[in-house]
């Protein structure tokens, strides 16, 4: 009987059943037919194009930006017996050589690319010369302009099209919002693309923001709760990623630094380092680990605001990419803000660019001032209703609110008797009664609203407008100069139908012990069963032998099932997900002498 999905998904890769759209889009891709896969981090992309690659005749050629990432998967593709192979900047002229011979002659069923390399003369003379079974554009949100993470090389990939208009294509990202999934359809010409849009929840993540008062210690604190776990901690620049790197050598952690103005072989070495060790904690600058297909990474922390709610999410997705609880801490402060708009406002791009990256800016400090749960706002962004999660510290530990009804309506009064046609400086210069040459010019200093927010201080004002923002109360207009506008939602405020509880502005004391870093918290393993310690140390000694980071020989979540069911059998074990064939017959026997000893 021939391959079907399902079959090749159970022999192959040892899993019982697709999750979510991954059956349907591997159907349409297996048809010949064009997607665009929008699916959280840990979600399963790669098997969207793997196993309709192994269905199709020929090869697939997969787009990756990122020689990391091609390695690790090209490994974990091996070792499930799938004939896979890359072609990057780290082979030699005689391999790259052996590896486009495959190619042609059609002995690999997937072969991973750079961008810049795909569109040379000599790599497409390569693909008239091939049998191409689909194209595979991974990291897609790469394509926008407008995105967190643009790589010009992405907007040759168009041509994919032009070239070769009969062989499917499937563009794939953890992270774009409305106006960038418009961008990857236009630029990539997916204009025909089933657009898959899976829910860009991350359930097994607890969300922790907290403002800065003493950031390293906040950091000691949290990391109490994640002693002997692998971590990523963000700093926004190199001198703050070597200073907190020592500071947590000092503390007993095993941490590496890792950024942009290191030697390559040194960010090779920890690279590889945190990929193949238990416990290692990377302090890095934002540029690391997209393409880090590390499946146990238990926490991510951000010592510095990001520029972007896509770039949080896209940084915070790094964690718990097993499905295993993970957790997502930062601080931030005002002095981020200001730091990340002197950033933009200094950056050669054009007056739509800066205004776009100014409201994705204000978007993620509302996401931090959230006076209800942070999963709700996250998802909200990305156009996606929730309830709340009970999952987060906001839900676990409420913040202090004040009534912010009769605030809010004078903000909201001052944005209408404006003109609903200025940005936030201007609306809060007549809020707060500053007769500037603006206001004078537009006769704004006699209007009734003109200084009736004069009791309160800037920033308790910016506090409530970020706020009002994020709850869509107002929304910034960007085609408009950054215009305030009011929503439908303004109205029963405005009529006192409705209260508006608004988050305070925390006040800077020395922070306690984080409950939530302490607790470790629900959802959380007990990781000192004998048994489950064993089958790592096997993992980790046969992962060492072969050169491979050790969970592309089997994940966390694989072995705490085995340690759970104690299996007696190769049929047992069989059983237990994430063990295909081949990997049931590469490593079996070894996993049920390690149980038997246990």
């Amino acid at each position: 009987m021939s391959d079907t999905p399902l079959s090749l998904l159970s022999r192959v890769f040892g899993y019982p059943e697709f999750r979510g759209d991954q059956a349907a889009i591997v159907d349409n891709l297996v048809a010949g037919n064009d997607a665009l896969v929008l699916m959280p981090t840990g979600g399963g992309k790669s098997l969207c194009f793997q196993i309709p690659a192994l269905l199709r005749d020929g090869c697939a050629v997969v787009v990756s930006p990122l020689i990391a990432l091609m390695q690790d998967q090209v490994a974990a593709l091996k070792e499930v017996g799938i004939a896979a192979e890359f072609l990057n900047s780290s082979l030699d002229g005689a391999s790259a050589a052996q590896v486009e011979r495959e190619f042609v002659a059609g002995k690999l069923k997937l072969l991973y690319v750079a961008p810049e390399r795909l569109l040379t003369p000599r790599f497409q003379s390569l693909l008239e010369q091939a049998q191409v079974a689909l194209f595979a554009i991974d990291e897609a949100h790469c394509v926008s302009q407008w995105g967190h993470d643009f790589r010009p090389e992405y907007l040759g990939l168009s041509a994919l099209h032009e070239r070769f208009p009969d062989i499917p294509r499937i563009a794939l990202t953890a992270t774009a919002d409305t106006a960038t999934r418009a961008e990857i359809l236009t630029r990539l010409d997916l204009h025909d693309a089933r657009v898959f849009v899976a829910s860009f929840d991350r359930p097994n993540i607890r969300y922790h923001i907290s403002e800065k008062t003493e950031p390293r210690r906040q950091l000691l604190d949290f990391l109490a709760g994640h002693t002997g776990e692998a971590g990523i901690v963000y700093c926004s620049t190199r001198k703050k990623v070597e200073e907190t790197a020592d500071a947590l050598k000092q503390a007993g952690f095993t941490a590496l630094a890792y950024h942009g103005g290191m030697d390559n072989d040194t960010r090779r070495r920890h690279q590889q380092k945190f990929l193949r060790e238990d416990s290692v904690v990377m302090v890095a600058t934002l540029a690391f680990g997209m393409g880090i297909d590390k499946p146990d990474v238990r926490f991510v922390a951000h010592m510095d605001l990001p520029r972007s709610v896509e770039g949080y999410y896209q940084e915070t997705g790094r964690a718990g990419r097993d499905g295993e609880a993970a957790e997502a801490w930062m601080a931030w402060g005002l002095q981020d803000v200001v730091t990340q708009r002197r950033f933009i406002d200094e950056n050669d791009a054009d007056d739509a660019h800066k205004r776009s990256a100014h409201g994705k800016l204000d978007a993620l400090v509302g996401l931090c001032e959230a006076a209800s749960c942070r999963r709700v706002a996250l998802l909200s962004y990305f156009g996606e209703t929730s309830q709340a999660c009970g999952n987060c510290d906001v839900c676990i530990t409420p913040p202090t609110l004040w009534d912010g009804t009769e605030a809010s309506q004078k903000l909201l009064s001052t944005v209408y008797r404006t003109g609903q046609r200025f940005g936030a400086g201007h609306v809060l210069d007549v809020l707060l009664g500053k007769k500037t040459e603006k206001v004078e010019k537009f006769g704004h200093a006699d209007l009734s609203v003109f200084g009736i927010g004069a009791s309160q201080t800037d920033k308790v004002w910016r506090a409530v407008l970020r706020q009002l923002v994020v709850r869509g109360l107002m929304e910034v207009d960007h085609a408009a100069y950054g215009a305030l506008k009011l929503t439908a939602a303004a109205r029963p405020v405005l009529k006192g139908e409705e209260t508006v509880l608004l988050r305070a502005i925390e006040v800077r004391t020395k922070q306690r012990k984080s409950r939530l870093a302490s607790s470790g918290g629900a959802g959380y393993h007990d990781d000192e069963d004998p048994l489950f310690i064993a089958l790592r140390t096997w993992r980790r000694e046969t992962a060492n032998e072969k050169g491979i980071p050790a969970y592309v020989i089997l994940h966390d979540a694989t072995l705490r099932e085995i340690a759970a069911r104690k299996p007696a059998t190769l049929a047992e074990l069989g059983e237990i997900s994430g063990l295909g064939a081949k990997k049931l017959e590469a490593y079996g026997e070894a996993v049920l002498a390690v149980v038997e000893e246990g």
